[in-house]
């Protein structure tokens, strides 16, 4: 490590902590070093250089060390209107964040448009990009990458968080969009390199998708429409989301079955479904040493997951979505497209290409509708008649979605039970993690689930365990 790079690591020490998609925080020590420094060509017009770090953070717990991509550009100067993402100050230069300079974005849209590659990193293209300039703008406030647009032509995701091997995202969209899939965006180029000797996935690039409207945006709107009728049902409200909802579970039952025929499956037998009850308690495990607020629920929670090594007939494991939510799907004129097939990002790659069930994904839908109805409820706690109405918005939809699914797989995940009932659970637990830890104010959303969940049989309907909870008021 150079001098430079022992002045920078001391910036990213107190850099690091303060970003969305830094998952060390509260871990002791958290001390960066600077593996890797890919330099770019210098962008034409400006001669800006974009440097491509890999830092590696080491901690004081025992623990794994975590890698994370820095993308950053250096200036003698400090331009006005870059003080929002500002990094420090080193004695050769004034040091920003490379993905949030619009300069340093030009010289990676150029590196991929050439297909360059430069000390291992490198550029591949699936079709020659555009020639033109186009401007860039960082979207959204993503927790685990950063996404830039360029211009109304392509998305290019940034992965922070770096993991050895392929990204699920790259490779299950790239085998969707070879089998014909309409619930994709097309892939366009993607950054790869090494990470410990492993080939790596470092950015990827896919058609943008403008007109395309976000799911969990459509539904929030569904479910003010419905509050602000208070004295009519879900059914009976003009922003009614139910019929997208049956569209969306057939579309994402789509996408699992052209996954299924392209892509390695295994039966659920006795053996698989013993092994998801045993990751299941492991990630318990891992919560309750984390959060008191799960103890009352432990025994409830063993003993659904313990029900899973006696689910009957269930559907074959297979390459999922993995991380499915209303947040991870756009309507588009043609339907629905479903993206970031990553997984959960917190977990190695090796462990999110493992098969698994498609009841996985269905779940994380399932709890994107109970987020939507009661998010929209913290600030009006007080209101009875809208809790009840969130329950039945909720259910409304989690019913419309299943039957979407089974119309379009001929099984409706719901005769899933115990496993998917599990599947929730872990979902939920994983969800009060979260929240714990990024947003307080929100975990009793999840914490309300868990109760629910475990207080109801498998296979029973949410809308009834939850008339039977004293938390549905």
């Amino acid at each position: 490590m150079t001098d430079q790079h022992s002045e920078l690591a001391a910036l990213l020490a107190d850099w690091l902590p303060r970003q969305r998609w830094f998952a060390g925080k509260g871990r002791p020590g958290g001390r960066p070093h600077v593996e890797q420094d890919v330099r770019l060509s210098p962008d034409p017009a400006t001669g800006m250089v974009l440097r491509m770090l890999v830092v590696r953070v080491g901690f004081d717990d025992g623990g794994p060390s975590d890698y994370y991509q820095v993308p950053l550009v250096i200036r003698e100067d400090s331009p006005f209107g870059h003080e929002g993402f500002l990094i420090g100050e080193l004695s050769t230069g004034v040091v920003y964040d490379g993905l949030r300079d619009a300069d340093g974005n030009a010289a990676l849209l150029a590196y991929l448009r050439h297909g360059a590659s430069r000390e291992g990193l490198t550029a591949t293209t699936v079709e020659t990009l555009a020639e033109e300039d186009l401007p860039a703008r960082p979207v959204g406030a993503e927790q685990s990458n950063t996404s830039i647009v360029y211009g109304e032509a392509y998305i290019l995701k940034v992965f922070r968080r770096l993991w050895p091997g392929m990204n699920p995202d790259l490779e299950i969209t790239r085998v969707l969009a070879r089998a014909g899939s309409d619930h994709v965006a097309r892939p366009v180029a993607w950054l790869s390199g090494q990470l410990s000797g492993v080939p790596t996935t470092f950015a990827f690039m896919q058609d943008f998708l403008r007109t395309g409207a976000e799911g969990w945006l459509l539904a929030l709107a569904s479910v003010r429409d419905l509050y602000a009728e208070g004295d009519l049902h879900a059914d009976e409200v003009g922003g009614d989301f139910a019929a997208e909802a049956e569209r969306l579970g057939a579309a994402t039952a789509q996408v699992h079955r052209d996954l299924a025929a392209a892509l390695p499956t295994r039966p659920a037998d006795a053996a698989a479904l013993g092994e998801v009850a045993d990751y299941l308690h492991r990630r318990l495990d891992g919560a309750l040493a984390a959060l008191a607020e799960l103890a009352p629920f432990e025994a409830a929670l063993r003993s659904a997951y313990d029900e899973v090594r006696s689910t009957d007939h269930p559907a074959p494991f297979q390459r999922i979505h993995g991380d499915l939510h209303l947040g991870q799907v756009l309507r588009v004129e043609s339907g629905w497209v479903l993206f970031d097939f990553e997984g959960e990002p917190a977990r190695p790659v090796s462990e999110r290409t493992v098969l698994e069930s498609p009841l996985r994904d269905v779940a994380g839908m399932l709890r994107s509708f109970d987020y939507a109805a009661q998010s929209m409820l913290l600030e009006r706690q007080d209101e009875p008649a809208l809790a009840y109405r969130a329950l039945e918005w909720a259910e409304r939809n989690r019913d419309a979605f299943c039957r979407g699914y089974g119309a379009q797989s001929g099984a409706d995940p719901r005769d899933g039970g115990a496993l998917l009932r599990a599947l929730e659970l872990d979902k939920a637990v994983y969800e009060v993690l979260y929240e714990a830890r990024h947003r307080p104010g929100w975990i009793g959303i999840p914490l309300r689930s868990v109760a629910r969940l475990t207080a109801a049989p498998a296979g029973r309907s949410v809308a009834a365990a939850l008339e039977g909870s004293d938390s549905a008021t």
